[in-house]
């Protein structure tokens, strides 16, 4: 079987799904690899890299997309919603497109793909589970954006993070206050401390407190009630829950030079937690840094990819932070890449669906010209009570 390898076309996305460590990784499954042509540039990767490896480098885009048995994108129709369409055309029967799809922010584009009869593979949906910790790129990105986050906050920050002693008098440590401690949040607290900031955080599972504490960090408690969802992920509240819980984190907030918010939802709006009054109340110079902005953020005043000065507070609201470090970006997507294709092809290096196994029947969204996966069903209004239940 052939492995194409394709050049990301969404605006600013600099990653690549394989690098070419990952070329001779496949090829001892027995898969040939084909690249499209500058494919791993933007992440540091020259086409001859890729052909030392016992790569082929194509002519052209439509030469892999035709070639090829397995597309590795980093981005596929669903998360690159204009210029993925281009696409679709060459897609066949058979084929199996593997990258992140979005599809529970846009299940339609899983729909489009399903006519094309090409098997769709949406690697967000890999279950959260000790056996998929290797394949899971949600997390990988996550510690890659919850790292450049407070690079970013630092660079805006009117102070600096760690404490001085100089002739010229002390410089006191900045403040910096996490909100949301899964993989990016961890990673931000971690990147801050190692900063030298002070640091706290906070997160409605009371089950990580130990983490956040683990790392030096302070964990700030609330009295609410716990909101522990399945999977690792925290469940969605009610109004009145995140209305109190704003009520609470407003003072932490004030009193903080820097705040990074990471409370995102797959395929569901993110929670306002901060508030314009809270904004009001953060001493001029402060920085917010919003990792839910691609879907509407956690900041009512976030803008997403665009940088707000509000009350003398700068928030900013990336959306790509992987992109910005698209050489350990790749190495880690890569990984997570090939890892999921051990599952899906057998020792013969024929492709084989093993529905029995979580990890593929959760990550298969679409073949045989339907979407499969029952969670996109019911969004598309295709399943019946039954079945979404």
């Amino acid at each position: 079987m052939v492995v194409g390898v394709l050049k990301e076309t969404f605006p600013g996305e600099s990653r690549v799904a394989l690098i070419p460590d990952g070329v001779a990784l496949l090829a001892k499954m027995g898969l040939e690899v084909v690249v499209e042509p500058d494919a791993g540039v933007r992440a540091g990767h020259i086409d001859d890299s890729y052909k030392s490896k016992g790569a082929k480098i194509a002519a052209s885009r439509s030469e892999v997309l035709k070639s090829a048995d397995i597309l590795l994108y980093v981005r596929t129709l669903g998360a690159n919603a204009e210029a993925g369409k281009s696409d679709l055309a060459h897609y066949h029967a058979g084929q199996v497109v593997i990258g992140s799809a979005d599809p529970l922010g846009e299940p339609g584009a899983t729909q489009q793909i399903a006519t094309t009869g090409a098997t769709l593979m949406a690697l967000e949906l890999i279950p959260r589970i000790t056996r998929g910790q290797a394949m899971d790129i949600l997390s990988s990105m996550a510690t890659v954006a919850g790292y450049k986050a407070v690079l970013l906050a630092a660079s805006h920050c009117a102070r600096m993070f760690p404490m001085f002693m100089t002739a010229a008098g002390t410089v006191s440590p900045a403040k910096v206050f996490v909100i949301g401690a899964g993989v990016a949040g961890l990673q931000a607290i971690a990147t801050a401390r190692r900063l030298g900031a002070v640091v706290k955080g906070y997160d409605v599972r009371p089950a990580v407190k130990e983490q956040v504490e683990s790392l030096g960090a302070k964990f700030v408690e609330m009295e609410l009630e716990t909101a522990e969802g399945t999977g690792g992920y925290a469940k969605e509240m009610g109004e009145e829950f995140y209305r109190r819980q704003r009520e609470l984190m407003a003072k932490v907030v004030s009193e903080s030079d820097v705040v990074i918010t990471t409370a995102a939802i797959p395929g569901r709006k993110s929670p306002v937690l901060v508030t314009t009054d809270m904004v009001k109340h953060m001493a001029p110079g402060s920085v917010i840094v919003d990792l839910a902005a691609e879907r509407g953020g956690n900041c009512e005043l976030t803008k997403a990819d665009e940088i707000v000065h509000v009350h003398n507070v700068t928030i900013l609201g990336p959306t790509n932070l992987p992109a910005t470090a698209p050489y350990h970006a790749s190495q880690m997507y890569s990984k997570n890449v090939t890892n999921f294709i051990k599952l899906i092809v057998d020792k013969a290096g024929a492709l084989q669906i093993n529905m029995e196994d979580e990890i593929v029947r959760e990550t298969l969204v679409a073949t045989g010209g339907e979407v499969t996966n029952p969670r996109i069903k019911e969004l598309l209004g295709k399943s019946s009570p039954q079945s979404a239940n």
